[in-house]
């Protein structure tokens, strides 16, 4: 730990003892602290030049407390030791107000933790000079702006630094850094635009660099499948065998399984904002998800997950659990708040806010499809497949409320004849309902197919939150799925 980490961290325990030692003169029984920073950059290029270069960071205290059966909550901007017990004391009054109109169950024990956390970066990429970490995105649109049927690239980069600290009166007292990024590249041609699918990580700049992704690569391909699509045959709307590449499945199981078992949407606290849930409390261990083929663990441990911490923000440690197996439901997301609902004596650690300046709420963990032991490759699924499409890449999504009916799109749509590529396909849009769509699963690629993608913008919640999740999945293939034509002509 650096001198400066060291005497952020020592002013984060001061802050820490005045604010719960001022809630628990109050009689608090459960307490916490929470002093977060949070730094975002965002810089975006239009045709090579600097279109938005944006650096800014959110610095907040807050404090929650159980006190008379009831929760309170309250935050401040101001990082001092007198706003530190102001804010325990409304938290505490907060509270007090809320007992009033019912009482909630105690939150459930936690371990008590002492640690310090990193994710895994090298390079943290608010280190990079602004201009050098122009001059990459501009290299990359030069670049692409020589070929053939390019008109126009649109490039950003976003990069996320998180400082939390965490302390209860447990005794419970965490420091975690954790560093995202999300390069993003689109060209465009004529009417059709193309999207890389390399995906956001918890990696630092070394990540645009070549470590953990090819964008030479990628970048080398893009033109060439933006003039593809340019050409694409309408879909002729039907049925297919789909073959669906890890690029688009992640953002599938991240709607219609990823929110589905989120225990808050089961108990409806989210109707108002973000949605319930098809799956009833009492499903777990019993509702039929998929085939067999589909197994479905959450994590907070995937090494660069997006949602990978030590600790979340109500001080339980990082765990990893099965959803669903075998193509049953096993399991479920929740905190300490909600815990006792699922029958579990320990929270499995998904309390999560964007800053200290909101409440923690069920926020989703790393949630990822197995792939199959000795499975077969991409290539091999392919040629297994008469008559479908093979799908790369996310893009549009819709899903109705309660994570059933929904409809997806791709940015490449690859159709296949008698086990071989034959062209892309335009206007390709997947419908399917939630546990129709996983009990079609009819083959799963192997761990060489597995790959991990992801969203940084997640919202849910009111005042809506933001939050970053990771999903790693293989290519699988679903039989018999509805497709229908988008682009209007066919």
């Amino acid at each position: 730990m650096s001198g400066s980490s060291r005497t952020a961290t020592a002013t984060a325990r001061l802050l820490a003892e005045a604010a719960l030692e001022g809630a628990r003169r109050l009689g608090a029984r459960h307490a916490s602290f929470r002093l977060d920073r949070v730094r975002t950059g965002r810089l975006v290029l239009f045709d090579g030049s600097v279109h938005t270069a944006h650096d800014s960071t959110v610095t907040g205290l807050s404090v929650q407390v159980w006190h008379d059966g009831a929760w309170g909550f309250a935050a401040s901007g101001e990082v001092t030791a007198r706003s530190a017990r102001d804010t325990a004391g409304r938290a505490v009054d907060q509270a007090r107000f809320c007992s009033a109109l019912g009482r909630e169950e105690e939150p459930v024990p936690e371990p008590v933790h002492d640690g310090t956390w990193s994710s895994g970066f090298r390079i943290d990429p608010f280190s990079v000079p602004e201009a050098e970490r122009a001059d990459l995105p501009a290299a990359w649109s030069a670049r692409l702006l020589a070929a053939p049927g390019v008109a126009h690239v649109h490039a950003k980069v976003v990069a996320v630094r998180e400082d939390k600290f965490y302390a209860d009166l447990a005794g419970t007292s965490t420091a975690q850094r954790r560093v995202r990024v999300h390069p993003q590249v689109v060209v465009a041609g004529g009417s059709t635009a193309l999207r890389t699918v390399g995906p956001p990580t918890g990696r630092g700049w070394e990540y645009l660099l070549g470590e953990g992704w090819d964008w030479d690569a990628e970048l080398a391909a893009l033109p060439g499948l933006l003039r593809a699509k340019q050409h694409a045959r309408p879909v002729v709307p039907g049925t297919y065998d789909l073959v669906i590449d890890p690029s688009q499945l992640w953002l599938t199981i991240h709607e219609s399984v990823g929110h589905a078992t989120e225990l808050d949407r089961v108990l409806g606290h989210e109707a108002s904002y973000a949605g319930t849930s098809f799956v009833r409390p009492g499903d777990v261990g019993g509702l039929r998800y998929g085939t067999p083929l589909m197994t479905v663990t959450a994590d907070r441990t995937t090494p660069h997950g997006l949602a990978t911490v030590a600790y979340d923000d109500q001080g339980v440690a990082a765990q990893s659990w099965d959803l669903v197996r075998d193509g049953v439901l096993v399991g479920s997301q929740f905190d300490r708040r909600t815990a006792r609902v699922a029958g579990a004596a320990r929270s499995v650690g998904c309390a999560f806010a964007e800053s200290a300046l909101r409440p923690a709420i069920t926020r989703m963990p790393n949630v990822s499809l197995a792939p199959a032991p000795g499975g077969p490759t991409t290539e091999e699924l392919i040629s297994a497949v008469d008559d479908g499409i093979y799908l790369v890449g996310s893009d549009s999504w819709s899903i109705d409320a309660r994570r059933g009916n929904f409809q997806f799109t791709a940015q490449q749509a690859h159709r296949i004849r008698r086990g071989e590529l034959a062209g892309q396909l335009g206007g390709v849009a997947y419908q399917s309902e939630t546990r129709a769509f996983w009990g079609a699963l009819s083959a799963i690629g192997g761990a060489g197919t597995y790959q991990v993608f992801g969203a940084d913008l997640c919202g849910k919640g009111q005042p809506v939150q933001t939050a970053a999740v990771s999903h790693g999945c293989p290519t699988a293939v679903f039989q018999g799925v509805r497709v229908r034509n988008t682009a209007g002509s066919w």
